[in-house]
């Protein structure tokens, strides 16, 4: 799995930063990928990545602010122009569904695949044969949600070495013994593929967070996450004025995640008043707290 930011400023664009949107690839898990946010310009962005719109399973919206839905709407109608017909599902706050039904009725479009739009509030969002998804309320003037997105555990390693010594030789239901099931062979014999696996290879977990003033929620939903994706919208100097619009500053998150038990931290959502050349200093900010910190740039992928 990968993560590609398309987007990393707070508030408006800049010539440097679009404003929130981030791709989660699930390459090597299955073949889709899901959006975290949609600021106006994100399939602008997609164009210029490896994104493919047909391969969007899930959308998942933290907050109604302008900056991370107002390109949802033209997302939605080009995908439907360029004749995709796979489905999506949204997820988003209270009015997620007002919002969009009436940009697509007033702009006279409409959608040529199923949307399902699901309004959330805290608490698991879903759970299926790869992912556990669920939502925690963050502090910012309106509803807002961080996501943990966990990965179950996948089976060990097959051992086929041993497989091969007790005369099972490897055939079409290989692949049912590699997911620990029990499994009849052509000659008979009955096997269980938990007894030829190694030890379970432990679920990866990131925690994505939307804009946020530090609140407590923070230490369930990053605990002990692999990555933690957080806002950073200004810096230390600049805290209270931070915080009284609900954001964080560069050492507010640094702290969080050292706080969390977090093994990676990628700071992002910065504001337009910060140019390249402050990247260093900002990013010395969180290091200084928390040394497994990276900053995130339009276009920046970030292997999980």
């Amino acid at each position: 799995m990968e993560l590609l930011f398309l987007g990393t400023g707070a508030g408006t664009p800049s010539r440097q930063r679009n404003v929130t949107s981030i791709a989660l690839n699930l390459q090597g898990v299955r073949s889709g990928s899901w959006l975290f946010d949609c600021g106006e310009g994100t399939q602008h962005q997609i164009l210029r990545s490896a994104v493919k719109p047909g391969k969007l399973e899930k959308i998942f919206i933290t907050h109604l602010h302008g900056d991370h839905i107002f390109g949802l709407p033209g997302l939605l109608t080009s995908r439907s122009m360029n004749g995709i017909s796979e489905g999506i599902t949204l997820y988003g706050p209270p009015g997620i569904k007002t919002f969009v039904e009436m940009s697509l009725s007033l702009s006279g479009s409409w959608l040529t695949f199923p949307l399902e739009i699901v309004e959330i509030g805290a608490g698991e969002l879903f759970s299926d044969e790869h992912f556990r998804v669920t939502a925690f309320p963050l502090t910012h003037p309106v509803e807002c949600y961080g996501f943990r997105i966990e990965e179950h555990d996948r089976p060990g390693t097959l051992d086929a070495e041993r497989l091969l010594a007790d005369g099972i030789k490897p055939g079409r239901l290989f692949q049912q013994l590699k997911l620990g099931k029990t499994v009849t062979m052509e000659d008979g014999r009955v096997v269980d593929g938990s007894r030829y696996l190694g030890p379970a290879i432990k679920g990866r977990t990131l925690a994505i967070f939307g804009d946020t003033a530090p609140t407590a929620a923070a230490s369930a939903l990053a605990a002990e996450a692999d990555v933690v994706v957080h806002e950073a919208t200004l810096e230390a100097a600049m805290e209270e004025k931070a915080n009284g619009r609900g954001h964080s500053s560069t050492v507010q998150a640094a702290t969080m995640a050292k706080d969390a038990r977090a093994k990676k931290l990628i700071i992002t959502h910065l504001s337009s008043r910060y140019l390249r050349e402050d990247a260093e200093r900002l990013l010395a900010e969180c290091r200084a707290i928390f040394p497994a910190t990276d900053m995130a740039h339009d276009f920046a992928l970030f292997p999980l």
